[in-house]
């Protein structure tokens, strides 16, 4: 049996009220038919996303790990960018301090 023909006859069998006494089914049938669709649902959409297969685990870890460098790469060069702003304004205001202490003579 498929899990298809078990959400059916899940379905079926709250549908006739069989499994409670007041006609109603009990919480443990009501358990059983959401555990089965929520099964069968995360199983459809792992298909549709194409990670249904046994390669699925790696594809989503190599992934991860790709994500991971790019994230290291991106703050890597944030830090040099700014790195070489501060060392870009620190260089300007000792070109600027010798000119107004007139050593420009030692500049060129």
């Amino acid at each position: 049996m498929d899990e298809d023909e078990a959400l059916a006859r899940l379905i079926a069998l709250a549908g006739t009220g069989a499994a409670g006494a007041s006609g109603a089914p009990d919480a443990a049938l009501l358990r059983a038919v959401v555990e089965e669709a929520s099964e069968l649902g995360a199983r459809r959409a792992l298909a549709r996303l194409g990670l249904a297969d046994e390669a699925a685990r790696d594809d989503v870890s190599d992934l991860r790990q790709l994500l991971g460098a790019w994230r290291d790469a991106k703050k890597s060069a944030w830090a040099a960018v700014v790195d070489w702003a501060v060392r870009g304004m620190l260089a300007l205001l000792v070109v600027g301090l010798a000119m107004k202490l007139g050593f420009a003579g030692l500049l060129k």
